[in-house]
């Protein structure tokens, strides 16, 4: 009989939580608090995507204060270890990207250790570890923003990846906080069926899967979890559905992105295929996570400036498949939805991925 480790990861989007300061926040800590409580996990993983958001010079100075709220709250009180990095430092041009990953180790967790990139081996973990702001020394994470000569067409933007490695029990596995390129224009995204952008976040998603699987490091399980900006294939979509101006989206009726969680908008989110023999998915069972109207009031009303879609993603290679525990047919052992379904989280709805992964002795 092997052991398990219920394993909790999270990928938020908050730069509308910037955005709004105060509005949206308390409410959206409770849903997550509420996530913990529910799953009760033993190690959290939390990636953020736009720490600062659109106004990043002014607000993020609450970024801090952000993460504070999470790490100083009663409902976490639990989990004695965390370790936090955030890529806070946008005078850095060349490398900012706005990433932020927090890690949560509960108290009943010993036997985990966290890899040292430098050392290239791997230590174990005390107390509060917190790097906010450049994280160009800190040996604990490998952090890229994408190449500026990737994409001479297109505005240079807070994109880009960080990895973590860990180990519980003998298991070693990746996590990569990941965020790719938006669609900039409707109407451009409709001249072609992949459009240019679905083609430029190919090109980023193969970047970091070589990233992490190159050989640098010995090759571990690894989950990319962050808003990968997939899009629906707008051109088959649009002959199918909407009515298009280039930063308006009008539906015909909004019915069909919720009606049965938008499953029959499923084969349209084509821009995994090309990755199928590298990473994986569990089922997609909830709506598109993008973009929700921020009027605190229309909690699951989507904007019409864009067209829905699954933007925010829990990926992993087939051997970190390998390593979630299924349990018996019907078992809902694995959960793979949004939070906050009901409650305004800001214009993407968290996602987050719950399981009990095999490790080795206790």
């Amino acid at each position: 009989m092997g052991s398990y480790t219920d394993v909790l990861l999270v990928t938020a989007n908050v730069g509308s939580l910037f955005d709004n300061l105060g509005e949206i926040e308390s409410d959206w800590l409770r849903e997550f608090f509420k996530t913990v409580h529910t799953y009760k996990p033993r190690f959290v993983a939390l990636h953020f995507q736009e720490v600062g958001g659109k106004d990043y010079m002014l607000n993020m100075g609450h970024a801090e204060n952000f993460f504070w709220n999470i790490e100083s709250s009663e409902e976490m009180r639990e989990f004695d270890r965390v370790c936090i990095y955030v890529d806070s430092n946008f005078k850095a041009v060349e490398t900012f990207t706005a990433l932020g990953s927090m890690y949560f180790i509960h108290k009943s967790l010993k036997n985990i250790y966290q890899y040292d990139f430098n050392l290239k081996d791997f230590k174990a973990i005390s107390g509060q570890n917190k790097c906010i702001g450049c994280l160009d020394g800190v040996s604990m994470v490998e952090k890229e923003k994408f190449p500026k000569n990737f994409w001479p067409d297109f505005k240079w933007s807070r994109k880009g990846y960080m990895r973590t490695r860990w180990i519980i029990h003998n298991q070693g596995f990746d996590l990569v906080n990941v965020h790719l390129f938006h669609d900039a224009s409707n109407l451009i995204a409709c001249n072609s069926s992949p459009s240019v952008y679905s083609g430029n976040r190919e090109k980023a998603l193969r970047y970091v899967i070589n990233r992490v699987s190159d050989g640098s490091y010995t090759a571990l399980p690894f989950f990319l979890f962050g808003d990968f900006n997939f899009r629906l294939d707008t051109l088959s979509l649009v002959q199918v559905l909407l009515h298009i101006e280039t930063k308006l989206f009008q539906y015909l009726h909004q019915a069909v992105f919720r009606e049965d969680n938008g499953r029959a908008l499923l084969k349209f989110d084509k821009e995994m295929n090309a990755f199928q023999d590298v990473i994986t998915e569990e089922d997609i069972l909830f709506p598109p996570s993008y973009p929700y109207s921020e009027d605190y009031t229309k909690p699951t009303q989507y904007m019409n400036t864009r067209c829905p879609s699954w933007c925010d993603r829990i990926l992993m290679s087939h051997s970190a498949s390998d390593i979630i525990h299924r349990g018996e047919e019907g078992d809902n052992t694995v959960v793979y939805n949004t939070l906050g379904s009901n409650v305004c989280m800001g214009d993407h709805k968290p996602v987050f991925l719950f399981f009990a992964l095999k490790t080795n002795g206790h």
